[in-house]
This record gives structure tokens, sequence and C-alpha cells, in this order.
């Protein structure tokens, strides 16, 4: 977004480097995760007020290392090294990074010796996290060592003059006691961060480009009802009023009384202009027979825009598509410098000869800070907090092939964990919670006779921002709940089971 500051997050294939990310735009400073094949060129052409350098999993010394461009060093712009970065920034600078006797992984205390700048908030003897068998021993010209830790002669450096400043550490995650306020020094102090991107100048930014990039034209968006292109179109709509339509899709793979959901809060409520089409038949016959996720993915995303394409008629010479692609889903859908871990709909599965110019007024924006905008524009808190639904919707919660036998067997146990979730007051607490049916059958008894049908997997699941996630630990009574209902009330499922895995080594979606 061009209206605003700019931290580059320089990622060098930290797990933490989403993390880093979301903490600098927590401090009111929009931040942007760049590969570490970017240029000095580049980076100046960004007009960056400061960047981060994150960790990652290689040695410095390792022949395939990751370099970073030396010139970015002396573009005179602030940096701040944290762990690999910090040894990058000593080894580019003619310091030494060896291996040191004494490893540190996980909690640890600093001795804080002179605090500088980054560390003036940070009290002697501090925790810390760490996470790292290399280390900096000495550093180089111009700098100062203001910290070391029992396995780091050089916890944190600096270069106040050039404004350059390294830590081992990790201040990014919440086991460094006092990471907040470094992140907090270095922006305010070390960038002369003002601390514009707040919910309000979001929002008025978005209106302002919306307003001048459509003119009045005709926009439609697809609506789906859940938070992502719910936020959108209210954000959207806030824009352009009536110019706005909205086109919700009922593709036959949504879940139990969404279509009626959606159409009584945005046609009703919000009065917004709302077309509801029903493509059910269309999209399962486009699905026989796909039984690979990617495939899934790519054909779902197509006959979206197929679809929308064909309503045009009824709205008008349409030139404009509002979607409410989100930060995360550009990330996982893969970069240059990134593998792609699934494709999004609404990224990897676009069509090439889309006829559409995409309005993307969330594509910048992580889901805690969508939420937060939702609900500054007035959204109700059923649609703010709602779980995230994958646009593909059930189809990529049914493992093989999609059926509309499968649909309405997945659809009536799915909506079975969500109530009883919901009745436990545990909405808030779970980040995304569903259920899965895979192919596979298992050997069951009912009534005193043999089964032979499907399991079910629960899946729930905490976190902030979807990059990573823990699995969420339902209390047994829950879980017996849940289990009961469904091999009572379902036919074609006779076993429950619940996925522990985390993010990662797992996805969310199972798809």
């Amino acid at each position: 977004m061009d209206d605003f500051e700019r931290v580059l997050v320089v990622d060098f294939g930290a797990q933490y480097a989403q993390l880093i990310a979301r903490r600098v735009r927590e401090l009111d400073v929009h931040s942007e995760i760049v590969p570490r094949t970017m240029t000095a060129d580049e980076v100046a052409a960004s007009d960056p007020i400061g960047i981060i350098l994150s960790g990652g999993p290689a040695s410095v010394h390792a022949e395939d290392a990751y370099r970073l461009d030396p010139e970015i060093l002396e573009l005179g712009v602030p940096v701040l090294g944290i762990c690999y970065g910090h040894q990058v920034i000593a080894e580019s600078l003619g310091g030494r990074v060896s291996r040191t006797e004494t490893a540190e992984y996980g909690r640890t205390v600093i001795n804080v010796a002179e605090p500088g700048v980054v560390l003036a908030d940070v009290p002697d003897g501090d925790q810390v996290w760490m996470s790292h068998r290399d280390s900096v021993t000495e550093v180089p010209e111009g700098f100062r060592p203001t910290a070391s830790s029992p396995g780091a002669a050089v916890a944190a450096m600096e270069d106040a003059g050039r404004r350059i400043y390294g830590v081992q550490f990790h201040p990014e995650v919440v086991h460094t006691l006092h990471g907040e306020d470094v992140l907090r020094r270095f922006l305010r102090d070390g960038c002369d961060a003002k601390g514009d991107w707040t919910n309000l100048s979001i929002i008025d930014s978005q209106v302002e480009r919306i307003r001048q990039r459509v003119g009045d034209a005709t926009v439609i968006c697809a609506l789906s009802g859940g938070v992502d292109s719910s936020v959108a179109a209210a954000l959207v709509h806030r824009a352009i009023g009536d110019q706005l339509v909205c086109i919700f899709v009922d593709h036959g793979l949504l879940r139990k009384g969404e279509v009626e959901e959606v159409e009584r809060t945005f046609g009703d409520s919000f009065d917004m202009r709302l077309i509801t089409v029903d493509a059910t038949e269309r999209f399962l016959d486009g699905l026989g027979g796909v039984t690979e996720p990617e495939e899934k993915r790519k054909k779902i995303g197509e006959m979206f825009i197929r679809v929308f394409e064909d309503t045009v008629a009824e709205v008008g010479d349409a030139r404009f598509l509002v979607q409410g692609t989100l930060y995360p889903d550009v990330i996982e859908s893969g970069t240059d410098d990134a593998a792609t871990i699934k494709s999004h709909h609404n990224v990897g599965g676009l069509p090439e000869d889309l006829r559409f110019e995409l309005i993307e007024p969330l594509r910048d924006l992580f889901k805690d800070e969508v939420r937060a905008v939702g609900a500054e524009l007035g959204l109700p808190d059923a649609i703010v907090w709602r779980h995230p639904f994958p646009g593909p919707g059930l189809a990529v919660r049914i493992i093989g092939d999609v059926t509309a036998e499968r649909l309405d067997t997945l659809r009536e146990a799915d909506a079975i964990v969500r109530a009883e979730l919901t009745t436990a007051g545990l909405d808030r607490e779970i980040w995304q919670a569903f259920a899965v049916l895979p192919t596979i059958r298992t050997v069951g008894v009912q009534g005193d006779g043999r089964t032979y049908a499907h399991p079910l997997i629960v899946r729930a699941v905490s976190s902030e921002d979807a990059m990573t996630a823990d699995w969420f630990r339902i209390p047994y009574d829950v879980l017996e709940r849940i289990s009961n209902r469904v091999i009572n009330e379902v036919d074609g499922i006779n076993r429950v089971a619940y996925d522990i895995t985390s993010k990662p080594p797992g996805t969310i979606e199972w798809e």
C-alpha cells in the first residue's frame, strides 16, 4: 500500500517471518514480506522506512548459505537483523561469526551492558528466546556489543550512527518478555515511524483508492458470506454504494443453512444489491471424477469466474470484480522465493483470460486485521468472528470424489460439530473448526449388526493469522457429545476421530 510507511521483512526462510510482519503491524506500521533475493535497487524503489532481516535455518558458513545484497546495508535505511539476520549483518560488514561450543535453543537470559537504541526498555537479566548454534564473536567496525548471553558473546549489537542493529534472540515471540519493546524502539527511534497503519486509516485509504479507480463503473463482488468477502463487500459498498452488485453463488458446496443466512444478512439487513445464483448442478458436473486437491481448487476457481461472466448481463456491463483475497492467501499460493503450499481459488485458480479487473481491498491484510476492519465498518459479530470457510467449500473437506450424497452426509455432520462447539461456548477460542469426510470405510457395530461406513474427522485449531496453528484441546465431554450425535444422527458414518496435527507440519484444511 503506497499510502503508508512500510517496513520490509526480508525472509531468510524463517518459521517466524510472518510473525515478525504481524508484530510490526501491531505497532501501527505497515510491513511487507520480501524475498532474500531482493536487490538494493529494488529495495530503494520500494522506499521503506526500515528493513528487518529475519532468522533462518541455515548457517552463514554453509556453502549454499542465504546471502543479502550487501549494498542494501549502504542505502542509509535503518536495518534490524534477527538471529540469522543478525549474523548476516556481522559477516557482510567485516565482523566474525563462529560456531560456538554452547548452542542456545529456547529460553535464556541476556546481560544488557549498554542498552543503546533497541534495548533501551530491556532490563538486565531479561528472558529472551534463542535458537542458534553459530554466534557473532567479533562485531564489525563501527559497531558496539550491547548485550551477551551464556551462549552468545554478542547477543545484540548496533551502529547507531548508521542505524543498523542486530539481536541474536527473537523479539517477535512471546517468550521474549520485552520483545515488543525491542521492535517498538527500532520502529520509533531507529526508523522515526509515525505509526499510520490503523483500522481507520486502512479504511479511509482503501475507500479513496476504490473511488478513484472505479469512477462510475459497475462493480460485482464474489460474496460467500464468510468474513473475508463480507468485509471486502462492506468496504467497497462504503466507497461506491449501489454501484456494487454482490453475486452470491450457491455452488452446492456450502454448509447447512448458509444460503438463507447470506440472503437474510446482506439482502435484508445491509440493503446491498444481491443476486443469488443457483449453480449447484454446474459445479457438481464440473467436479465429477475430480479427486486431486489442486485440480479441485483450480476447477472451482474457474467455474466461479464463468458463473460471474454469465451473470453480468443481469447487472449491466460490469468491469470490476471484488475478491476477499488476504495476505496469507498470496503467501501460501507461492512466490518467486516460496514454494506453493496450496493454491487458493482466488489466487492460483483464476483463468488466464479473466475479463474483469480485480479489486482486492484486503490483499495486504492478515485475518486478524480483516476482523478489526470489519468491526470498524459495523459488521455484526456473527460475521466478523465467523470461522474461516474456504472458497471451494466442502469440496476440499471431502477427500476424493465430490457427490451430492457425500455432500449431504458431510453437511449434516459438520452442522452438528459446529452446533456443539457453539453450545460449549468455544467459538471465540477456536480459530477454525470443521469436519472432513475421507474416502475410507471402517467396520462398526450398531444395533447388534455389522456396519461398514465412513469415519468423520473433526478438526479444530487455534491461530492468530492462519500462517501457523495449533490443534485445539476440545474438552472430552464435548468430543463425546459430537461423536454420539454424529454417529446416531447421520447415516453413513460409524466412527469419529479427532485430528491433533498442528501447522506446520500439516495445513489447517486437509486439501
